[in-house]
């Protein structure tokens, strides 16, 4: 995908101060702390029930927070504030589309629905069709159209009324690769056309390593927030992916007998090492033949990364994952 980044100034835009919530005796939210930049994606980054969502439905207007402010442009506001929720665009994780209208007719209804109406409405309308490339299929129905066409209308959709803040909660979940990078070339076009600044949850180590910042999420805290370069430089070195039949003991033999923090990650043994090229040949000779199934050596991803900060996989469950919201009447 091709570098389409914005020199991001350094002023923030959306700041989010000590933000908490709870759900009984259950923090979903921690004190949660972090500035957004004018122009600027930035990405939540963790597994389910680290607090990402709930940080979303607070945002959206969804859920209430029990402490914590929100500056927008330096002012503290309400997040119910109509001020705030005009300069807003959401884009939910699941579908909200109406799979009985166009896709124009689904625009417009957008654009009316934040108050845009007349040629202004049909102006940005159409405006939208062509920036996300479909302007031709704009008076077909959406329930005939594939899960990336569909996203790509939702991100329309939210950019209708000109917000300059958008929202998204796992904007790519369910898509292949070809909709994922299509979705994305799209926010990074409109991005640098309309200006918007995007904030967006996401547990997908690809999805982390196109976003400008992350914060590294977990548990409802806040563990780091940079850059994906900064924050993959964390790793010293290369992976060693170790395949055995019995993964725990043998990443117990591996730190016995060489000395290395070797992990069992979703069933395979683990190890960080400086130059791993080096290492494989040590690994191999330390144990009968056999005894390993495979052995294979990558650089580190964000998901290491993430394993690193926190002692646990980016794919598996934080214990208690969030409740879904009540809608507000």
């Amino acid at each position: 995908m091709p570098d389409t980044s914005v020199s991001i100034p350094s002023a923030p835009l959306l700041q989010l101060e000590g933000l908490t919530r709870r759900f009984k005796d259950r923090t979903a939210v921690d004190g949660l702390s972090l500035s957004v930049r004018q122009g600027e994606i930035l990405g939540l980054l963790g597994p389910n029930g680290a607090g990402k969502s709930t940080t979303f439905q607070v945002l959206a207007g969804l859920l209430a927070p029990d402490a914590g402010q929100v500056r927008f442009g330096g002012r503290v506001l309400a997040l119910s504030d109509p001020s705030l929720r005009r300069q807003m665009g959401i884009i939910f994780q699941r579908s909200s589309l109406d799979d009985l209208l166009t896709a124009r007719e689904n625009l417009m209804l957008g654009a009316r629905l934040y108050g845009l109406g007349g040629e202004r409405a049909r102006e940005r309308v159409e405006a939208m069709l062509a920036l996300i490339g479909l302007a031709d299929r704009g008076d077909e129905r959406v329930s005939t159209w594939s899960g990336g066409m569909r996203r790509r209308l939702e991100l329309a959709r939210a950019l209708v009324h000109q917000p300059r803040v958008v929202l998204m909660d796992e904007p790519t979940q369910g898509l292949d690769e070809a909709a994922f990078r299509s979705f994305w070339a799209h926010l990074k076009r409109l991005r640098d056309l309309e200006g918007i600044t995007v904030l967006l949850t996401t547990h997908r180590a690809d999805e982390a390593e196109v976003c400008d910042r992350l914060a590294v999420l977990d548990a409802g805290r806040l563990v780091a927030c940079d850059t994906p370069a900064a924050l993959a430089s964390r790793m010293g070195g290369d992976i060693l992916t170790v395949e055995a039949p019995e993964p725990e003991a043998l990443a117990r033999e591996v730190r016995e007998r060489l000395g290395l923090d070797a992990k069992v990650v979703e069933g395979r043994v683990q190890v960080e090492a400086a130059q791993g090229h080096a290492l494989v040949p040590r690994l191999v000779e330390s144990f009968p033949a056999g005894r390993l199934a495979s052995v294979s050596l990558r650089r580190p991803t964000l998901a290491d990364v993430f394993l690193q900060l926190t002692g646990r996989a980016l794919g598996a469950d934080v214990p208690a994952a969030e409740p879904a919201p009540r809608r507000r009447r």
